[in-house]
């Protein structure tokens, strides 16, 4: 089967053509990030409007790379939610004109869904059930996947996700949009013992992650110590950086012994972060689990991880209706 995959939940536009929901034969995303660098963050109203300007050159590019035309897919699916409204209703509207305009059947499918799958998309993929952390800058969930269809959340963010601690953190130190990659760069050459920031939650039992406080306590010592160079800014980084690994991986390791899941697999844009993938590795590995990852290309937004979710909705008995909507808040 041949699906096409559309993402268009928040600031990446981005098609797809992936067979059987495990080969990828093209995969292209058309990044913001330019465009809302100067605002700091994510502005709804223009990802909207770019997405209406790169989502059917996106969507002939994906099909042109996969040496295919519309007419050889077989499946369309489409981000239909969480994400933001405006930027979701592009791909959801423009999948149902396809639709209607060839009978190509299409299915609505969950962002956080296509995260958890896109390891499906490697070598040598874990099936269910296993444990899944999701990590990215507006969600920072524990689903324990029970099968394809059936996800549990075990554990949450009860304020910031680890992404958008980043991107404020980033923001208070002068750094670029999105924070992810300046600080992970910057605490390479740093000391992640020079400053012990918190850990929230410290609980053995408890699942649920918060950042806030960490966040909070990087502005404290700004405000006592000033902003730092040099050093002394790759050491801060890299203490930051060790807080928010130290507690992703303490917890979703402590999860799944608690579940009793031998696989773990980490998703999301943050899952991309080398200290967090190190450490959870480190973690895994010691506990007897086994850890997947997947490439970093596949941890951002992207329509392959759209298309193999779609795959799996559809095996389900799943489709699309014209009159479906879409669902910014739609839980997993």
């Amino acid at each position: 089967m041949n699906v096409l995959g559309l993402e268009t939940s928040c600031d990446e536009t981005a098609a797809a053509v992936v067979v059987d929901g495990r080969r990828a034969l093209s995969d292209v995303v058309s990044t913001q990030i330019d465009l809302h660098r100067r605002f700091g963050g994510v502005v709804p109203e223009v990802a909207s409007r770019n997405h209406l300007v790169q989502v059917l050159p996106v969507v002939h590019l994906a099909l042109e790379r996969a040496g295919m035309q519309l007419r050889d897919i077989d499946l369309i699916s489409v981000t239909t939610g969480p994400g933001l409204i405006g930027a979701l209703m592009v791909g959801v509207q423009v999948a149902k004109a396809l639709s209607m305009a060839t009978g190509i059947p299409f299915v609505g499918a969950n962002h956080l869904e296509g995260h958890l799958l896109a390891i499906r998309l490697g070598e040598a993929p874990p099936e269910p059930p296993f444990l899944g952390l999701v990590v990215s800058g507006g969600h920072t969930t524990l689903y324990d996947v029970e099968d394809y269809g059936r996800y549990r959340r075990v554990g949450t963010t009860r304020d910031d996700a680890a992404g958008e601690a980043y991107d404020k953190v980033a923001r208070l130190l002068g750094l670029p949009y999105p924070g992810g990659q300046p600080i992970d760069t910057l605490a390479q050459s740093g000391d992640p013992t020079a400053i012990r920031f918190p850990r929230a939650l410290p609980g053995k039992d408890v699942h649920d992650f918060s950042f806030s406080g960490l966040k909070t306590s990087v502005s404290v010592h700004l405000q006592r110590h000033g902003v730092p160079e040099g050093q002394a800014l790759a050491d801060l980084c890299a203490s930051f950086q060790e807080a928010v690994a130290d507690s992703l991986t303490r917890k979703t390791v402590s999860a799944a012994r608690a579940l009793g899941r031998r696989d773990v697999v980490l998703c999301g844009g943050v899952a991309a972060n080398s200290r967090i993938r190190s450490l959870l590795q480190e973690r895994g590995t010691s506990a007897g689990l086994n850890v997947h990852l997947p490439a970093k290309r596949l941890c951002t937004d992207n329509g392959a991880m759209i298309a193999v979710a779609g795959y799996e909705a559809h095996r389900r008995g799943l489709v699309g209706e014209f009159n479906q909507a879409a669902d910014p808040a739609w839980r997993l």
